[in-house]
C-alpha cells in the first residue's frame, strides 16, 4: 500500500495486537512499591489528511491503545491521540491523553523513510511538553518522556520511559513501558 504523504508513520497504519508480552514497571498505589505487570495491547491507527494549518501541512494516525493485564476485561491503561508528521519540518509528534487527565505532545526529527524514531517530551516546554491536573502534578510529577518506536514490517516494538517524581518514593520513579505488537490488518 502506497501511503507517501505519511512519511515514517506509514508503517503503522492498521489494527495491531499483542499476547502478553508488554511489560509495565510502575509504582502500584494498592502495595505501596514499584512492581512490573505483563500485559496485553490492541492498539489501532487510522490514517487521515491533509491537515492544512496555514503554511504548515500535517498528515496524522487517529490511535487508540488499550493494555490488559492477564484475565482481566478491562484496561488497565488506555490512551486516545494523533501521531502527526510534518514533511516540510522533518518531524514526528505524538499527541496523546490519559484518563487520568494528564496531556503529553512528544517530538522528533526524522527522515521520510526511517525505520526506527525517537520522540521525547520535557515538562515546561512550550512546543513538546507535559501537562497535568494539580493531583497528579503534587503526587507523581512527570518530568520527562522518552520513546523509541521500531517498525519492521507487520510488526513494530516500543521502548519508552516515564520520569516521574513520586511523593511515596525516595528516589525519581523510571516508570518504563515496552512491548511489540504485530499488525492483524491494514484498516483500523
Amino acid at each position: 500500500m502506497a501511503f507517501e504523504e505519511w512519511g515514517p508513520l506509514a508503517g503503522l497504519i492498521g489494527t495491531w495486537e499483542s499476547g502478553y508480552d508488554g511489560l509495565d514497571v510502575s509504582y502500584h498505589n494498592e502495595d505501596g512499591k514499584v512492581e512490573e505487570t505483563p500485559y496485553r495491547e490492541h492498539t489501532t491507527f487510522k490514517q487521515f489528511g491533509p491537515v492544512d494549518n496555514g503554511e504548515q501541512c500535517l498528515y496524522g494516525l487517529d490511535y487508540r491503545m488499550a493494555a490488559y493485564r492477564e484475565a482481566e476485561d478491562a484496561p488497565f491503561h488506555t490512551e486516545v491521540g494523533y501521531w502527526m508528521w510534518d514533511a516540510a519540518e522533518q518531524q514526528v509528534m505524538r499527541c496523546f491523553v490519559i484518563p487520568r487527565a494528564q496531556v503529553l505532545i512528544a517530538g522528533g526529527t526524522a527522515e521520510p523513510t526511517a525505520s526506527s524514531l525517537r520522540l521525547e517530551s520535557v515538562l515546561g516546554s512550550t512546543v513538546y511538553g507535559i501537562l497535568s491536573n494539580p493531583y497528579l502534578d503534587r503526587v507523581a510529577h512527570t518530568t520527562r518522556f522518552d520513546v523509541t518506536i521500531t517498525m519492521d514490517g507487520d510488526t513494530f516494538s516500543y521502548d519508552e520511559t516515564t520520569v516521574i517524581e513520586h511523593q511515596k518514593l525516595p528516589t525519581v520513579l523510571l516508570h518504563t513501558d515496552r512491548n511489540t505488537l504485530r499488525r492483524l490488518s491494514w484498516e483500523a
